[in-house]
């Protein structure tokens, strides 16, 4: 049996994080947690590159955007999307995931899905850094062994 099982190290690769404004409550922990895993795998802050969006809609345009550059081994799009009275929160959800899927499929690039689909604040807060974790750590963490792993898929032969 051949086993593929890449480390948990920066190297030389630079990361793009995208982060929603909105909900900036929620969403600067997650980009805390994020940033702060990446250092602590080593990377150095010229490697990392935060973009800010509006709201969790625009991530995956964005992601399309940096990932279509060739610049980035992989990126992370962070967002906090808190369901309100109306199913508002159901489309953002569905179109946020689906396109960030499409631009990892469509170009290579790995594509972190660090967005929380929480039913209040609360559960937001839990996840990103409180008593659940930090998404935005799972996500950093996540888009590093990616990147190592398909780098591992690509050496001679795998």
């Amino acid at each position: 049996m051949n086993t593929i099982e890449s480390n948990l190290l920066v190297g030389n690769d630079q990361f793009a994080i995208i982060v929603s404004r909105f909900n900036d409550l929620v969403t600067r922990r997650l980009l805390d947690g994020a940033l702060d895993t990446f250092r602590r795998h080593g990377a150095k802050e010229e490697q990392l590159t935060v973009i800010w969006a509006p709201g969790s809609f625009e991530l995956p345009q964005l992601a399309q955007q940096l990932a279509t550059s060739k610049k980035y081994a992989a990126i992370v799009a962070l967002g906090a999307v808190i369901q309100g009275e109306t199913t508002h929160h159901d489309y953002i959800n569905h179109q946020v995931a689906a396109g960030l899927m499409r631009t990892a499929q469509e170009t290579g690039v790995p594509v972190m899905f660090g967005v929380l689909t929480c039913e209040n604040l609360d559960q937001a807060l839990n996840r990103a850094g409180g008593k659940a974790g930090n998404k935005g750590t799972e996500a950093a963490l996540a888009a590093i062994e990616m990147v190592n792993t398909l780098k591992l898929l690509k050496s001679p032969g795998v």
